[in-house]
C-alpha cells in the first residue's frame, strides 16, 4: 500500500504505526515504553535507564526548545528510539545549542514523528510494554516480525551503560566522600551530592565491596539504571556485603538492588512508571510529593517481611513500593527520581537524609 511516510514502528503483536523519520536512519529494536513528562525530553533521551528502549512521548510537541549542552544526563545516550506526535526542528530558546534531531543523529538514535502516540500509549497501558522494530515504511510486516523474533532480549544493559573505570567529581571544601556504584548513573544525581558537600567517586557496576571499603568512603550510593536488577548478581552481592558497614542510598534500580540484597523480591510492572507526574506518599508524615519516575520493575511489598527493611513511601496510584529504610544499618532508598531531572523539585529530601546518615556515622572529613 502506498504511503506518504518513510518510517514505521512495528510492534511484536503485529500493529504498525507509520510516520516520518528524524535523527538517525538506522533500524532499531527495543522495548516500547511511554513517558508522560511534559518537558525534559533531553534528559529522557540521555537517561541511561532508557538504554535500549524505544520511548514514546505522550506530550504532543517535542523539540521546541532544542538541546542545551549543559542538560545532558549522560555522555553517550543509548536509547533505542524516540516516537513523537509533532516534532519541532526550529527551537525557540536562548540556551539551545543544537536541535534534538542533530543530537539523535550524532548519538545514532532513530526517531519517528507524526505517529498517533495517544493510540500507541493506550496499547502499552492496557496490554503492557512490548518489543518493537523501528524500520523503513517499506519493510513487510512479516519481515519485521522475523527480525524481532531473531533479536535476543538484552541482559547486559547495565554493563553497557556503566563506566569502565572510576571517575571523580570533586567539590571545594567537601564534607563527605561518597562512592557511587554506576548502574547507569545520571549526572544530576552526582550534582545533587556535590551541592551537599560531597566528593563523589563513581565506580563500575561490578566493583566489589572490598574495593569500595578500601576507598574509605563516608557513604555508598547505588544508582538507577536500565533492565532487570536480577541480571546483575555481582552488584547485589556487593550491596549485601556492605550492609551495616556504612550509610547506603539506593535510587531507582539501586533501590531494587538493595532490596534484593536484603532478601526481598522484585517483579516486572505491566507498563512501567515513566513520567513526571507520579504522586508518592511518605508514610511517616503523610506528605505527598509529585515525582518523576523511570522504572519497569518494582519491589514486592509482600516480600519485605523479615528482611529488616521498613516501607517508607508508596505510589498512591498503584501502591508500589517507592521508598525503604533500615535505621539500624543507616540505609535508605528511593524508587522515584529524587534528583527531579526532569520533574518537580520536591523529591530531593532523600539526599538530605543520606547526608544526615553520613553525619550521624561520624567519620566524615
Amino acid at each position: 500500500m502506498a504511503t506518504p511516510y518513510d518510517r514505521k514502528l512495528v510492534l511484536e503483536t503485529g500493529e504498525e504505526f507509520y510516520g516520518r523519520g528524524f535523527g538517525d536512519a538506522r533500524e532499531s529494536v527495543g522495548e516500547v515504553v511511554f513517558d508522560t513528562t511534559m518537558v525534559g525530553y533531553q534528559e529522557i533521551v540521555s537517561d541511561p535507564a532508557y538504554a535500549f528502549q524505544i520511548v514514546v512521548m505522550t506530550y504532543p510537541v517535542i523539540g521546541n526548545y532544542g538541546i542545551s549542552d549543559d542538560d545532558f544526563e549522560s555522555r553517550a545516550p543509548l536509547a533505542a528510539g524516540l516516537v513523537v506526535r509533532d516534532y519541532n526542528d526550529q527551537p525557540s530558546n536562548f540556551r539551545y545549542t543544537r536541535t534534538l534531531a542533530e543530537v539523535l543523529e550524532d548519538s545514532h538514535i532513530p526517531g519517528i514523528c507524526e505517529v498517533d502516540t495517544r493510540r500507541l500509549a493506550r496499547l502499552i497501558r492496557d496490554g503492557g510494554s512490548r518489543r518493537a522494530l523501528l524500520t523503513s515504511a517499506e519493510t513487510p510486516v512479516e519481515k519485521a516480525l522475523e527480525r524481532l523474533a531473531e533479536t535476543p532480549v538484552r541482559r547486559d544493559a547495565v554493563e553497557r551503560v556503566s563506566c569502565k573505570k572510576r571517575w571523580y567529581y570533586r567539590t571545594s571544601n567537601h564534607r563527605f566522600n561518597v562512592v557511587a556504584v554506576d548502574l547507569g548513573i545520571k549526572l544530576s544525581v552526582v550534582r545533587c551530592l556535590s551541592a551537599r558537600g560531597c566528593n563523589v567517586t563513581v565506580v563500575p557496576w561490578n566493583t566489589s565491596a572490598e574495593a569500595i571499603l578500601a576507598m574509605k568512603p563516608d557513604g555508598v550510593l547505588f544508582s538507577g539504571g536500565p533492565g532487570d536488577p536480577r541480571d546483575i548478581p555481582e552488584t547485589i552481592e556487593t550491596a549485601r556485603a556492605l550492609r551495616g558497614k556504612l550509610p547506603i542510598f539506593g535510587i531507582g534500580e539501586g533501590h531494587q538492588v538493595v532490596a534484593l540484597a536484603y532478601g526481598a523480591r522484585v517483579y516486572k510492572l505491566k507498563s512501567g512508571h515513566h513520567g513526571g507526574n507520579h504522586p508518592v506518599r511518605c508514610l511517616e508524615t503523610g506528605a505527598l510529593a509529585i515525582t518523576a519516575q523511570n522504572h519497569n520493575y518494582a519491589v514486592d511489598a509482600g516480600s519485605l517481611k523479615d528482611t529488616g527493611l521498613r516501607l517508607t513511601h508508596v505510589d498512591i496510584l498503584d501502591d508500589t513500593v517507592e521508598g525503604l529504610d533500615c535505621e539500624e544499618d543507616r540505609l535508605l532508598t528511593a524508587q522515584y527520581c529524587p534528583e527531579s531531572a526532569p520533574g518537580a523539585a520536591n523529591g530531593d529530601t532523600r539526599f538530605d537524609r543520606f547526608v544526615q546518615l553520613m553525619k550521624e556515622a561520624g567519620n566524615h572529613a
